[in-house]
């Protein structure tokens, strides 16, 4: 499965005009949004209506710069853009588990007991992705002037459960930096995207 992951947008019509193009002509199987389309959800309409039009699946989360409501919202009214926060999908033999928002705490109490519930529903075969806004604690997608600025619930999900791959962002400094915890791979894409195998 072929993958184009991107976050941090912040309203880019030019990354979303490299993305649309990129989905195409690598034809992805699926788009995928770690979050923060906007700046505090200025043009969050037409950032939504391009990223439908590109015609391909996307999985899509908010950041910390989007209203959770809102932006599902918008995509509720496309045909192609997925709102999936605290939500998985199931494809291929892979869940995406999707959990937007925040960015900002070390521990996330909601992110624990909701991933422990939807560990409960998956079949052990599935190979997870993981897809959050907020990256895990110590790693090279959260070190912000050599302090670990991430989120410890991730990183303690990761280390229990080995998802195959985990998506995040939120810290842009740290665009384009990959990582790992254990046997998962950790990316931050960035807002330009980045494609993935899985």
């Amino acid at each position: 499965m072929k993958l184009l992951a991107f976050v941090d947008l912040h309203g880019s019509l030019a990354a979303i005009k490299k993305i649309s193009v990129l989905a195409r002509k690598e034809n992805v199987d699926y788009i995928v949004c770690a979050g923060d389309i906007t700046i505090f959800g200025d043009g969050m309409e037409l950032i939504v209506k391009r990223l439908d039009e590109i015609g391909k699946p996307v999985i899509m989360i908010h950041g910390n710069h989007e209203g959770e409501k809102s932006l599902k919202h918008l995509c509720d009214k496309t045909k192609n853009v997925k709102f999936l926060h605290k939500k998985t999908l199931t494809t291929d033999g892979y869940v995406f588990m999707c959990y937007g928002g925040g960015g900002f705490s070390v521990k996330d109490a909601e992110f624990e007991e909701w991933s422990k519930k939807e560990m409960e529903k998956i079949a052990e075969e599935k190979k997870i992705i993981l897809v959050t806004h907020a990256p895990p604690y110590e790693t090279k997608l959260d070190l912000i002037l050599d302090q670990a600025a991430g989120n410890r619930s991730i990183r303690q999900f990761i280390k229990r459960v080995q998802p195959k791959l985990a998506i995040c962002g939120h810290l842009h400094e740290n665009a384009g930096m990959k990582d790992k915890i254990d046997n998962t791979k950790i990316v931050n894409p960035g807002p330009w995207g980045m494609l993935i195998e899985v």
